[in-house]
């Protein structure tokens, strides 16, 4: 942006300060002028016939006066000059990290010493906003790089299933259609999960009040015959967690964690808890009709909360399941219910546009624990 050239904040302060001197000298002059030589008779003889009369004072004051005046304007440019320029050197920091900043360089910070001020106050808050911009733009280019080789695979499998098919036509054309299909379906998959992945990062949905306990239920029914299939004991317990949200992207929340929760098991013999809740001021309203709380106070926060048994997890592993495309060494799985390994990276991003916490925690006996803290909705 073009704009005219105007004078800089240092010279506008050095004005200042000695426009300021200036005028506190010359109340002070007027001060002396209005409360001492008015009361000096102005005669030839002047006070009692021996005291210099106000002609005589006038004549000898005011030139010290202006020579005072002067010297103290030169004093008020010079030093406000100087103060000016040390008051400002904060200021031209931040003012280069932010001309690297906007030239590509999010590494740098300002990291300025001293105690703390309004200039170090924003100097920590211009590093922190640098941090947070460096780690998402790191984090977008590694979803970029791990999509795009994501989806060159489906499409490299496809490629070479029709070279061989076009230099054996005597291959089964049944295998290969159902190789073409499952390589095909992986990838509209993909395709959605990215593209739900991005309306979660975006936030363009409409609100309206939903109960994750409702969703719970509706995620569990859904994957039951996957649990019973693999010998896990599937229960939903707790009561109402009204929020506000969008029902479709919540929907996938639960899921795609319950879904998680039964895939990432035990081989057999396993558990998967789904809990709903609040916590926080004002939970409780409306009374209870079967175990179920019928309302949820203003003030609360929703909870979801899913626990699984399943192999142990390493602590320095948890933090990188929420990262696209990160599914852990000893969660990869190869069967039919192997995703994309973008389920938790969703779940974050849904649980991030409804101004939500994610907790990942391992348990001690194998498994995880998930728990989900969304702000409450009357």
């Amino acid at each position: 942006m073009t704009r005219r050239r105007g004078l800089s904040a240092r010279l506008r302060l050095t004005l200042s300060y000695a426009g300021f001197l200036a005028v506190a000298g010359a109340l002070l002059l007027a001060v002396v002028w209005g409360y001492l030589l008015r009361y000096v008779p102005d005669n030839t003889q002047g006070l009692l016939g021996v005291s210099p009369n106000r002609w005589l004072l006038v004549r000898t004051f005011f030139p010290a006066a202006a020579v005072a005046m002067a010297c103290l304007l030169l004093f008020g440019l010079v030093g406000g000059w100087l103060l000016a320029g040390r008051m400002l050197a904060p200021l031209h920091q931040i003012r280069d990290a932010a001309r690297r900043a906007g030239d590509g360089s999010l590494s740098h910070r300002i990291r300025m010493k001293g105690r703390q001020d309004e200039f170090r106050e924003l100097s920590d808050a211009f590093d922190s906003m640098l941090g947070r911009l460096e780690s998402h733009v790191d984090e977008q280019r590694r979803f970029a790089a791990n999509a795009s080789h994501e989806l060159r695979t489906p499409l490299a499998i496809s490629r070479a299933l029709l070279d061989v098919a076009r230099e054996d036509p005597t291959r089964d054309r049944e295998e290969l259609v159902e190789r073409l299909q499952a390589v095909n379906t992986r990838a509209i998959a993909l395709t959605e999960a990215l593209l739900l992945l991005s309306r979660g990062d975006t936030g363009t949905f409409t609100r309206e009040s939903v109960d994750l306990s409702l969703l719970a239920e509706e995620a569990a029914e859904t994957l039951l015959p996957v649990a019973e299939q693999r010998r896990i004991t599937l229960d939903v317990t707790g009561g109402a967690a009204r929020t506000s949200g969008s029902a479709e992207l919540l929907l996938r929340m639960v899921t795609n964690l319950v879904q998680n929760a039964v895939v990432h098991n035990v081989p057999a013999g396993g558990t998967v808890t789904v809990h709903t809740g609040t916590e926080g001021a004002g939970t409780g309203e409306g009374g209870t009709r079967g175990g179920r709380t019928l309302g949820v106070g203003t003030g609360a926060t929703s909870v979801l909360r899913v626990e699984n048994t399943g192999p142990p997890l390493p602590p320095e592993v948890v933090p990188t399941l929420t990262e696209p495309f990160q599914r852990g060494a000893a969660r990869v799985r190869t069967d039919a219910h192997a995703g994309v390994g973008l389920g938790l990276a969703i779940v974050r991003s849904v649980v991030r546009a409804h101004d939500g916490s994610l907790d990942l925690v391992p348990r001690p006996a194998g498994g995880l624990i998930v728990t989900v803290r969304l702000p409450g909705a009357p």
